[in-house]
C-alpha cells in the first residue's frame, strides 16, 4: 500500500529523473576526491550558495556538527535558539563531538534577535566560556522565515565581535522562495551554511555544507573522522544535482499547497490554524478534541492510508511536499473529519 505522507518533507521519493541519473552516474572514489559527479555537485552548491567551496555530506545534522567542530574549541560557547535543531534533535552531538557549551536563547516566535544575541556574547572573562560561534536556522522549525534584513543585523554583530555565523539552512531554499529573493541574498549574511537535499528537494540522501575554502578543507577531514568518507558518492550526488538545479524551482507549489491545507483545516469547526503563519510548506494547527482522541488520530489515519506525525501535547504539524497535492490534502481533511 502506498501511503499519503504528511509527517515531513524528508519522506519525499526521488523523482524518476533522479533514479535514472543515479543509475547512470559517473563515479570515482570521493575520499580521493576523484568522483566526478560529487565534484560537480560540490561546485554547483558552492556557486548557488555563494561560497568558496562546498562539501557533500550525509545529513544536515552532520553539516551542523562539522560547522561546530570547525569553528570552536573544547569549552567554547555557541549561541543558538532554544528551539533549534542543534539543541533539540541532534542527540547531544555538540557536547559529544566538540565539547562545546550551548547558550540557548528563547526568542519570540523563534525569530532570532540581534540585540539579544549580542547581549549573550561572553568573552575575556576567566569565569565564562568564550563565545566563538553564532548559529540559527532559516527557515525556522516553526515554519517561519528569517528576513534578509534580520540576517544582516545578526551578521553585523558577528562581524563586529569577530564571531562567525553559521546558518542551519535545512530549508534555506524554501526561505528564499518565500521571501522572493535569490538564495545568495540570504547566504551573504553568514560565514557557513548547511542545506539539505533530502527534504523538499527530493534527493534520497544528503546535504551540503558551504563556506570558506580553508573551513571546508578542515571539514573534509572532520567528515572522515565521523565516518563520512562514503567512496562512490556520485550515485547519490547525481540526485543532488537535480535537486539543486530543478527541484529548488518548484518549492512555491509546496508553499501554495500548504496554504490550501491550512484553509481546508480551518473549515473544520474544532480546528484552528493560523493561515498567516504558513510561510513555507509547514502547517501547524490545534485540534479541540480530548487528549485520548488526539493521541489515537495517527493510528486511525494510518488505517485510511495516511501518515501524520504523532501528537506530542501541542499543535499538530503537517508538511506538504512533492508527493502531496490538493487531492491528497482533500483526502486528509475528510479523513480527519471522519476520525472524530
Amino acid at each position: 500500500m502506498r501511503y499519503i505522507d504528511f509527517r515531513s518533507d524528508t519522506v519525499t521519493q526521488p523523482t524518476p529523473e533522479m533514479r535514472a541519473a543515479m543509475a547512470a552516474a559517473d563515479v570515482g572514489d570521493d575520499v580521493y576526491q576523484d568522483d566526478p559527479t560529487t565534484n560537480q555537485l560540490e561546485a554547483l552548491a558552492a556557486r548557488m550558495l555563494g561560497k568558496e567551496k562546498a562539501l557533500f555530506i550525509s545529513s544536515g545534522t552532520m553539516g551542523n556538527q562539522l560547522a561546530i567542530m570547525g569553528m570552536t574549541r573544547k569549552g567554547d560557547e555557541i549561541i543558538v535558539s532554544a528551539d533549534s535543531h542543534i539543541v533539540t534533535h541532534e542527540a547531544g552531538a555538540t557536547a559529544l563531538l566538540s565539547g562545546a557549551n550551548l547558550c540557548a536563547l528563547h526568542f519570540e516566535n523563534g525569530m532570532p534577535d540581534a540585540a539579544a544575541i549580542e547581549r549573550a556574547i561572553r568573552t575575556e572573562n576567566v569565569h565564562h566560556p568564550d563565545t566563538t560561534l553564532i548559529s540559527y536556522e532559516n527557515a525556522l522549525a516553526n515554519g517561519r522565515v528569517v528576513p534578509a534584513a534580520r540576517m544582516a543585523e545578526i551578521y553585523e554583530v558577528g562581524q563586529r565581535r569577530h564571531i562567525p555565523v553559521h546558518v542551519d539552512g535545512a530549508r534555506l531554499f524554501n526561505a528564499a522562495t518565500a521571501l522572493g529573493v535569490p538564495v545568495t541574498e540570504l547566504t551573504r549574511y553568514c560565514d557557513t551554511v548547511t542545506c539539505c537535499l533530502s527534504k523538499g528537494l527530493c534527493a534520497p540522501v544528503g546535504a551540503v555544507l558551504a563556506g570558506p575554502a580553508d573551513f571546508i578543507d578542515r571539514s573534509r577531514r572532520n567528515r572522515k573522522i565521523l565516518g563520512g568518507g562514503m567512496r562512490q558518492t556520485g550515485i547519490l550526488a547525481a540526485a543532488g544535482i537535480i535537486a539543486l538545479e530543478k527541484m529548488t524551482q518548484r518549492l512555491q507549489i509546496d508553499h501554495d499547497n500548504a496554504k490550501y491545507l491550512a484553509h481546508r483545516l480551518n473549515e473544520i469547526e474544532y480546528i484552528t490554524c493560523d493561515e498567516a503563519a504558513v510561510e513555507i510548506n509547514m502547517v501547524f494547527c490545534t485540534i479541540d478534541q480530548p487528549e485520548e482522541k488526539l493521541a489515537a488520530l495517527p493510528a486511525r489515519l494510518l488505517e485510511k492510508g495516511i501518515r501524520i506525525g504523532g501528537y506530542e501535547g501541542g499543535p499538530m504539524r503537517f508538511l506538504t511536499n512533492n508527493d502531496v497535492g490538493p487531492e491528497e490534502i482533500d483526502r486528509l481533511v475528510e479523513a480527519i473529519r471522519e476520525s472524530f
